[in-house]
């Protein structure tokens, strides 16, 4: 899998799938059309929606695997590199992909708001499960996508692709938002471990030495991607993750403002604040007072 494919266009990887290119920025692609191949890593140019209906070997993202189902949605974000290991077997690639460059999207709602969509930062082992109904509906907005790229490019085009797109987008964030839920095997305990995280990172000297705990170290020590992290985290407690861990500082550091040898910035600092004015600004952000001001407070 040494091979590095790049697809910059779209015409680039309709022509190795043997698909036609009907619009230049914008493909429904028929893996089914490829011709049989082994498995290599690829490079894209623009956004890529794989739905996969074939076991056919395990994905390769970074250092993890993740071993495919049939019917799953992989999303993938311009620039970003991904394999398939078919362990030196050849196979034949079925599902389809959906492919848009980001001229398409420039200056419509959609590319205003695309980043909103944070599931083309998760990793492939993230991916979306599919119901037998969902997997249709998916079908349905790429038939409909289809639909408009037969049909000669009219000023009417690129407003209903689109809308078609994001319509699609909106279904899957339901869909994913489905899956934190249903999928209680894959989740359990996901938060419960954040907490135990938390606490030991608090326990010991890395907030001196590392600082205060970012959600990428967090989702990294629970094997999540950060994003998928923050959406797990959000969905659980209605908190960002971000926020999650500021409101156990701040609890945090109502107790150790309690002991009188420390000042406040003995406090920020033993926290993992690098300044201790970061620390009272979020302090009377959250508590609305400072730290010397609800020290005063409850210690009378």
């Amino acid at each position: 899998m040494d091979t590095l494919r790049r697809f910059e266009t779209i015409s680039e990887y309709n022509a190795f799938n043997n698909n036609e290119t009907l619009h230049p920025l914008v493909s429904v692609v028929d893996l089914s059309k490829a011709d049989p191949r082994q498995g290599s890593r690829m490079y894209f140019g623009f956004y890529t929606i794989f739905l996969k209906d074939v076991i056919c070997g395990d994905l390769v993202y970074g250092r993890h695997t993740y071993d495919y189902q049939e019917g799953t949605l992989v999303f993938m974000a311009p620039g970003q590199i991904a394999g398939m290991n078919s362990n030196g077997e050849t196979y034949q690639p079925k599902g389809y992909a959906l492919v848009f460059h980001p001229d398409l999207i420039h200056g419509t709602p959609l590319g205003r708001h695309i980043q909103e969509y944070s599931f083309f930062g998760y990793q492939f082992f993230e991916a979306l499960h599919l119901s037998n109904r969902e997997r249709q509906i998916v079908l349905d907005c790429f038939s409909k996508i289809e639909y408009e790229l037969d049909r000669a490019i009219d000023k009417h085009s690129k407003k209903l692709i689109v809308a078609t797109i994001e319509l699609f987008l909106g279904y899957c964030t339901r869909f994913y938002d489905r899956q934190f839920i249903t999928r209680e095997t894959a989740h359990k305990g996901t938060l419960e471990r954040f907490e135990t995280l938390l606490k030991d990172y608090f326990l010991s000297d890395k907030p001196q030495t590392i600082g205060l705990p970012s959600v990428t170290y967090c989702a990294g020590e629970l094997n999540l991607s950060a994003n998928y992290f923050g959406d797990l985290i959000k969905k659980e407690t209605g908190k960002t993750a971000q926020e999650y861990i500021q409101a156990k500082v701040i609890d945090l550091a109502k107790e150790r403002i309690f002991d009188q040898s420390k000042s406040v910035s003995q406090i920020a600092y033993d926290l993992g604040f690098k300044y201790p004015q970061h620390f009272i600004r979020l302090f009377k952000q959250r508590v609305g007072q400072s730290p010397n001001e609800y020290r005063m407070f409850h210690y009378n």
